[in-house]
């Protein structure tokens, strides 16, 4: 799967629930949180003053570091 900052929060945490420690260590202690999963990455980021761009790299480097 490709992550993207269009990518839903729900559809990373199914594909890998890993990804929550690294949205929590951003600062998006509501991973959990029903209304957060239909949200994009993007929108959860402008959410809670986070720049996007920074969270997906911490994303895609966590995916690399698992192959």
């Amino acid at each position: 799967m490709e992550i993207t900052k269009q990518t839903t929060m729900g559809q990373m945490l199914e594909y890998d629930m890993g990804i929550a420690y690294i949205l929590m260590q951003a600062g998006m202690h509501c991973v959990g949180c029903p209304s957060s999963i239909g949200e994009s990455l993007e929108e959860a980021c402008a959410v809670h003053g986070l720049d996007a761009d920074e969270v997906m790299a911490a994303i895609q480097e966590y995916l690399a570091s698992r192959v």
